[in-house]
């Protein structure tokens, strides 16, 4: 299948601070899904692709009101590219591979001056991007790389020179304390994605009362009432619901006062699907950055599974995106967790890891999350999908959960 620059392609990594909060976003991107890094034929329109991005998909859609980590390769730099951005929304990340020449010394001097904040990607001392360091603010260190101990005598030379540190392909908690105890600020990497197991607990039994009440959302025979009931017993959980009903999004004329006036107009799914997100925000013991994702990958998952023919179980694909970052979000094996969360047994097969068309679903989203867009497409491919459908259901998600989290996941 052939494709053009006109298809977008952008996922986002988080980057966050020490308290586990998020600071900004990386936008990965690729001018086309079979691309693994930008290459001179399509170099210079890279920027473009990516303010199609934005005016396509939104700014405050994809950076959520934090700053956006953009990826800038030699070509992209000395074109001045960047200059389609607002210098307050966006990091300028000059990618480890550009060479410090005095045309891109000239031009990062020129971008700082213009009040744009430059990230240098992979920083490595002695290298010739060490003249680039006077126009910089962020210094990015692969700790998976670099030694420890290199890392602790890296950073604080990088700090006295009013620089942050950014530890990047974090993966595992030991790994972010080293780093965060050698002076890093700001840290990147699979360890706040991926699934963390912890030996020896249990769950609480807050714990246990959220993911019984997800589960009992989730019964193929659950009435309204029943819902009612359930989201009447939790005072924040009916806040939220006649928050977001009421919310600027669903143009309504008069206020709605009620649970079940709330369930009428926004419909059994919408409701159960929005509060097991709230639910999971309650539970979690993780970064908050989780529950995000778990919100990305559901969406993404149920679109996903429509485009398969599977509309009668969309909510299956959503709950499947939704509990894929259960064993992060609670500190436990995912397979104690299912264990209390009696749901459909090919959804918790697929949770499992057992291979079945809802787990090849959730593979090709999660792959495209990383910035893997060439090995998403194939698996797109592989279910009998267009290519285009998994970047433009991820596109969807994005606005999807920056509406949802912005009328009800921030509420107290």
């Amino acid at each position: 299948m052939s494709e053009t620059v006109d298809q977008i392609h952008v996922a986002r990594q988080p980057i966050l601070d020490a308290a586990n909060r998020v600071f900004g976003y990386e936008l990965l991107y690729r001018a086309a899904a079979t691309d693994t890094a930008c290459v001179t034929s399509v170099d210079q329109a890279s920027a473009r692709v990516i303010a199609d991005a934005m005016l396509g998909i939104g700014f405050d859609v994809l950076a959520d009101g934090r700053r956006a980590f953009i990826n800038l390769s030699s070509d992209t730099l000395l074109a001045d590219a960047s200059s389609v951005f607002d210098p307050a929304q966006v990091v300028l990340e000059v990618l480890e591979d550009v060479e410090a020449t005095p045309d891109v010394v000239k031009m990062c001097r020129s971008l700082h001056q213009r009040g744009y904040a430059i990230a240098l990607d992979d920083f490595v001392p002695d290298s010739s991007a060490t003249a680039l360091l006077p126009y910089a603010s962020f210094v990015k260190l692969d700790v998976l790389a670099l030694q420890p101990a290199h890392v602790a005598a890296i950073t604080p030379r990088l700090i006295e020179r009013g620089l942050s540190v950014i530890a990047e392909k974090v993966e595992t908690a030991h790994v972010f304390d080293q780093a965060r105890a050698a002076g890093c600020s700001l840290f990147q990497g699979y360890y706040f994605c991926r699934p963390v197991t912890f030996s020896g607990q249990t769950l609480s039994a807050s714990q246990v009362a959220q993911l019984r009440l997800l589960a009992a959302l989730y019964k193929p025979t659950v009435s309204l009432p029943e819902v009612e009931d359930l989201l009447k017993h939790d005072g924040s959980l009916t806040y939220r619901v006649l928050r977001t009903v009421n919310s600027a999004g669903f143009g309504l004329r008069r206020e709605v006062r009620s649970i079940r006036e709330a369930l009428l107009l926004l419909g059994l799914d919408q409701v159960r699907k929005w509060t097991s997100v709230w639910v999971l925000a309650g539970a979690n013991r993780g970064p908050s950055e989780l529950v995000t994702m778990t919100v990305l990958r559901g969406r993404t998952c149920e679109l996903l599974g429509r485009a398969l023919g599977h509309a009668d179980e969309g909510s299956g694909y959503f709950l499947l995106g939704l509990c894929s970052m259960l064993d992060s979000i609670l500190g436990q094996p995912m397979a104690r967790i299912v264990q209390e969360l009696p749901i459909e047994a090919e959804i918790q097969s697929a949770l499992l890891g057992k291979a079945n068309v809802p787990r090849r679903v959730l593979d090709a989203v999660v792959l495209y999350e990383q910035g893997g867009f060439s090995q998403a497409g194939a698996r797109t491919r592989a279910l009998g999908l267009d290519e285009g459908t998994l970047p433009a259901a991820y596109a969807d998600a994005l606005k999807w959960s920056h509406e949802l989290n912005r009328n009800g996941t921030k509420a107290a």
